[in-house]
């Protein structure tokens, strides 16, 4: 299986909803300087959607030398942009921010006080799963439970075989936990499809995230969503969830997502929240489609290809 990440999704998203002709016009490498070599006759844009402390981007970006080889920077949050442009001193005006976007707008079932309450989460393992086990094993509301897809295989048969192990005493204690059921891995168009179904999205990241395509899905979808204010997804998730400040106390961030559950399942029912949940769902369907993002791609491409003439 091929790696099915947000950078693998978002590109096919662009190369189906940008204008084909401008796409021709242009190379385009996503996150890895280098990993396709420079074109010698088109304007060479480097698509940044990993963190700028990563092993595979840091060293070459630390070379200054390097920071003219691309003609432009496309940055996928203001917050990716912000940590490069502190971090290794880049170009400013070679730089751009195009946000990532979605196609999923699902109908939202409405949560009524005493019905079940379904959290997902879909995240790799090592971006806060174990705090979210350590929270359920603190939440005592019998309405609630939690459906984990937690995987490696998102980026493909080879990395899991490389990464997995690391991973399996997580898995064995989610199956373990009676509010929590442990799924793995399944194709995004399964996720998408079954959204509908959840009422909650939780996510303790402990990871710095760039931006987050599984939050902005959830959110569109007018889940009730409970995250970290961590990297940037206080700029991707907007006003709407309910945020927990990170901490570098796991145990402490455990107990602290605990509570946020808790208190969002006693509140979930009220008309302010589902009030609150219908905006979300039009702010993400209005501001984050890829029938605006296309309008931005094209834009931008339009620009440059000109500019380089």
């Amino acid at each position: 299986m091929n790696p099915q990440g947000g950078t693998e999704l978002q590109l096919g998203f662009l190369e189906q909803y940008a204008d084909k002709n401008l796409l021709d016009k242009v190379q385009i490498t996503t996150s890895v300087p280098e990993r396709i070599p420079l074109h010698s006759s088109k304007p060479n844009i480097l698509w940044q959607k990993n963190s700028y402390d990563q092993p595979n981007i840091a060293p070459w970006f630390s070379q200054k030398t390097n920071h003219n080889k691309y003609d432009w920077y496309v940055f996928n949050s203001n917050w990716t942009y912000e940590k490069f442009r502190m971090a290794f001193d880049i170009p400013t005006e070679k730089c751009h921010v195009i946000k990532n976007g979605i196609t999923n707008f699902t109908e939202r079932k409405p949560y009524k006080k005493g019905d079940k309450i379904r959290i997902i989460h879909q995240n790799t393992p090592w971006r806060g799963l174990s705090v979210l086990l350590g929270a359920m094993q603190l939440v005592k509301n019998p309405l609630i439970t939690c459906d984990v897809y937690s995987s490696t295989q998102v980026y493909g048969d080879d990395f899991k075989k490389q990464n997995d192990d690391k991973y399996i005493e997580l898995y064995k204690q989610a199956a373990q936990l009676p509010n929590v059921n442990y799924i793995g891995y399944k194709g995004n168009n399964y996720i998408l499809k079954n959204l509908h179904n959840y009422n909650m999205y939780v996510y303790p990241s402990i990871f710095e995230e760039t931006s987050c395509i599984s939050a902005i899905e959830c959110m569109s979808a007018g889940l009730y969503t409970i995250v970290t204010n961590f990297g940037a997804l206080y700029e991707t998730c907007s006003e709407f969830p309910m945020y927990v400040t990170y901490t570098k106390d796991l145990k402490l961030l455990s107990k602290t997502f605990a509570f946020a559950i808790e208190m969002a399942a006693e509140t979930l029912h009220e008309k302010v929240i589902q009030e609150n949940l219908d905006m979300q769902q039009a702010f993400y369907k209005k501001y984050y489609s890829w029938d605006k993002r296309a309008i931005e791609w094209n834009n931008f491409l339009s620009n440059i290809i000109n500019a380089k003439k």
